[in-house]
């Protein structure tokens, strides 16, 4: 491999360095030892980050996994060469576990995913050992590492919103699956540009959406975008952390002032 500090000269934020060092110490690791490596849970920037960065070094023996299809929060697994599709599947739940709330009757219904990880955050437990907490009438299903599982089914219990609750530890295979809402919702907007359009789904000032998008906390197909002239086009899917996930369904349009009328598909 290059020198690693070569590889990085590029990478002027220091979080972003120390981020992709620990993933090349990964791939170094893989390659001498010849077994699985895997980092904590990812972010969406660092996933994208990650993604460019492996992509930059042509690097292909990777798969960044969240524990069920389209989760936001992701590991980064790598892997010999020698490891096909089924050999590293098994590997899945070696790596996360699943702690499943079930809150007591009169409890249910009461919470949301910012209860359920505020609770954590409140607890002082590490957020990059918890990845998307999955969250039902009844309870919550969140992915953790496999070694953080105990922790969390221990530390839980000491809140008081959960003092009441089951809490258990599954498999992967037993989570529950993600209740996907859509609802369709029309904005109209001045132009194309993303903070237009991150104005209107995130319901702000234009600078204020202007700040989300410098906060590198706009994403479109997955990366992150940061320049607020982008041009969003037909189809284009749009998460904006902490507003959710969105996608460009149809132009519908144009207003007598010259405006654009979109149809977008809300994740709810």
């Amino acid at each position: 491999m290059n020198n690693k500090q070569d590889l990085l000269k590029d990478y002027r934020k220091q979080e972003d360095k120390i981020c992709l060092s620990q993933v090349l110490d990964k791939i170094e690791f893989v390659r001498t030892r010849e077994k699985i490596e895997y980092t904590d849970f990812l972010d969406m920037y660092q996933i994208s980050l990650v993604e460019n960065f492996l992509k930059k070094i042509k690097f292909e023996n990777y798969k960044l996994y969240g524990g069920y299809e389209d989760a936001e929060r992701k590991v980064l697994i790598v892997y010999p060469e020698k490891y096909d599709d089924n050999m590293l599947e098994k590997n899945y739940s070696k790596i996360l576990k699943v702690v499943r709330v079930t809150l007591a009757e009169e409890e249910q219904g009461k919470y949301s995913h910012r209860n359920y990880l505020g609770g954590i955050v409140k607890l002082g437990l590490r957020r990059e050992k918890v990845g998307d907490i999955l969250v039902a009438n009844e309870g919550a299903d969140i992915i953790v590492m496999e070694d953080f599982t105990e922790i969390l089914k221990k530390e839980l219990p000491s809140l008081t919103r959960f003092e009441n609750s089951k809490i258990e530890i599954i498999e992967l295979k037993d989570l529950r699956k993600k209740e996907i809402r859509i609802e369709d919702v029309k904005i109209i907007v001045p132009s194309l540009r993303l903070d237009n359009i991150v104005s209107d789904l995130a319901r702000t000032s234009r600078s204020k959406a202007a700040q989300i998008i410098a906060q590198e906390r706009v994403f479109i197909n997955g990366q992150n975008e940061t320049k607020v002239s982008k041009q969003i086009k037909l189809h284009d899917i749009i998460t904006i952390r902490g507003k959710g996930r969105f996608v460009i369904k149809e132009f519908d349009g144009t207003t007598r002032s010259g405006r654009t009328a979109i149809v977008v598909e809300k994740y709810v």
